[in-house]
């Protein structure tokens, strides 16, 4: 047995509850139709009709409102008044229309297509004035206004979703940023162990291979420290693979990781003791640091004398920190050549996987708003760092490109920043939201526009339609008041100020005494409903003959009235 998709209940009853206030709204209006209306045509076909187009109008609304539309058309044919309670049901598939599609283009052909049937229909049927201005004003209202209500609603659904939706977003990008976060911090403190273990890894080392030179050892013990330093020399480079592997090559350090309570003082005593011969000097007056900066200034002297002990042992290193007005500038220079300079060269600015010293050295610097210079000095090798005393509110200036020739401190190069003015990319769910917006900004100045500019064309042409039938009302108590044979000037205060300008044809085209010329005058006051018509010949300046254009054409004419002799 093949599968049947069934609607969703709540659909079902949604469309069920539609359908009977549309069918309520028709049933009313058959009833006041009284006995002239006909049960299949303004009852049962209605109702008929409605049942198609409001399940059709969840997936195309365009094919219910024209055929609704289609009903109010065929209220055109009514000789007593084209108006019905169809109406309210196209107004209730015109706003579906607007809520349903977002786009405007496809429905407002719609529309115009049944704006433009209303009118055939009206020129075909050679209808009254009263039915052209049903066409032109009321059909065109509860076409547009309804669906750009619907609009409207749809775009404020639409924005409050957005909302929602960015909101869901903006905590899934929360717990990732918190997830990154965490995550940036255990390599950071990765790399601080290994800024930390890895220099005193290098002095045991150190120590390690200054004992071997010791006369004292016999060769099994000169031969143990070989092997106790060949086994730190492997820790070392363990540590530092592993911390490149953790370490976010696309992101910059934070400073955060395992506090730094030695000084710089602290840290030259200890590799002293160690046995590298370091002489170090101090210019200027120490100023008040911030705490990142310290840390900063503390690292660049742990990197250099850690390169400097691990490629040239023997060489002596000369360490000078100099206090500026703004800026501490720290050098260190290892007087002998690298013993391995292809393995130092592997952690300058363009080290892989396998080297972090002086690139996360770098990457620390130019976070806190410094620079960096390294090479070659005078048959050894020189790293100097330029740090300024207080950190900028925003630092984070993006590191040197691996290659590129950073400014030599020397020349009190400032650190890059971006230039002024500089763009900055506008995230993705900021674009979509301000696009939603815009969107539903359009269709709420729509909404309230459309209508006005709308209003301009209709109201006076209606308002001048209303004048001209109201001032063209000849009571019953009047017209029978008229006496044939009498002149225009006796009567004129029983006649209307104009005369109808909208007569039917099959009234233009009744029979007319000869010589006579005829006016035309409406017997009520009601606009949307036909109403009898009195009709006055006039021959010259008399009343010639007076008789009645009934409303109905199916209704026999009467007889115009005799004449009367004067008394």
């Amino acid at each position: 047995m093949p599968y049947i998709h069934m609607p969703p209940v709540r659909i079902v009853c949604g469309d069920v509850a539609l359908w009977s206030v549309l069918a309520a709204a028709t049933g009313y209006g058959f009833r006041d139709a009284g006995a002239a209306a006909s049960p299949l045509q303004d009852l049962c076909l209605p109702l008929a009709v409605l049942a198609v187009a409001v399940p059709l109008s969840r997936r195309w609304p365009g094919t219910a409102v024209v055929l609704v539309n289609a009903l109010c058309a065929l209220g055109m044919a009514d000789p007593a008044t084209p108006a019905n309670a169809h109406v309210l049901s196209l107004a209730a598939l015109s706003c579906l229309l607007g809520a349903r599609v977002a786009a405007a283009r496809r429905p407002l052909l719609v529309l115009a297509g049944c704006l433009a049937a209303d009118l055939a229909t009206c020129a075909v049927l050679r209808t009254q004035a009263v039915w052209w201005f049903y066409a032109l004003t009321v059909l065109p209202a509860a076409l547009l206004l309804p669906w750009l209500a619907g609009r409207h609603w749809s775009g404020r659904r639409e924005l409050v979703r957005e909302g929602w939706r960015l909101a869901r977003s903006l905590e899934e990008r929360q717990h990732l940023v918190a997830e990154r976060a965490r995550l940036t911090e255990r390599a950071d403190i990765a790399a601080d162990m290994h800024d930390s273990l890895g220099h005193a890894l290098s002095l045991v080392a150190l120590r390690a291979g200054a004992l071997e030179l010791s006369p004292d050892l016999t060769d099994r013990d000169r031969a143990d420290l070989a092997e106790l330093r060949g086994t730190i020399a492997d820790a070392v480079e363990q540590l530092r693979e592993t911390v490149a592997v953790l370490h976010d090559q696309a992101g910059t350090e934070s400073g955060a990781g395992l506090p730094v309570t030695d000084t710089v003082e602290d840290l030259l005593g200890r590799a002293v003791a160690s046995g590298v011969p370091v002489r170090w000097e101090q210019h200027g007056a120490m100023p008040v640091l911030s705490p990142l900066v310290q840390r900063g200034m503390y690292r660049a002297v742990q990197e250099s004398l850690t390169n400097a002990v691990k490629h040239a042992p023997d060489g002596e290193i000369r360490v000078r920190i100099s206090h500026e007005a703004d800026r501490t500038r720290v050098s260190v220079v290892n007087a002998a050549a690298p013993a391995d300079w292809s393995a130092l060269a592997a952690e300058g600015p363009t080290a892989g996987a396998g080297g972090r010293g002086l690139t996360g050295l770098r990457e620390r610097v130019t976070v806190l708003g410094g620079s960096l210079w390294t090479g070659p000095y005078q048959g050894g090798y020189r790293v100097i760092a330029v740090l300024p005393h207080q950190v900028a509110a925003c630092p984070g200036t993006p590191a040197p490109r691996p290659g590129a020739a950073p400014a030599l401190p020397g020349l009190h190069a400032e650190a890059a920043r971006p230039a002024p003015g500089t763009d900055t990319a506008v995230p993705e769910s900021v674009k979509r939201l301000a696009s939603v917006r815009n969107a539903a900004r359009r269709r709420s100045v729509t909404a309230f526009v459309a209508p006005a500019v709308a209003a301009a064309f209709f109201v006076p042409s209606a308002v001048y339609l209303a004048w001209q039938l109201t001032t063209s009302v000849l009571p019953p108590s009047r017209f029978d008041e008229l006496t044939i044979g009498r002149p225009r000037a006796e009567i004129a205060p029983l006649l209307p100020a104009h005369a109808y300008p909208y007569p039917p044809d099959r009234a233009r085209s009744a029979p007319q005494p000869p010589g006579t010329r005829c006016e035309f005058y409406r017997s009520g006051r009601d606009l949307l409903t036909e109403v009898d018509l009195y009709r006055l010949c006039w021959s010259g300046n008399t009343l010639a003959t007076k008789d009645t254009v009934p409303a109905s054409p199916q209704t026999v004419p009467r007889p115009p009235s005799a004449p009367s002799r004067r008394s």
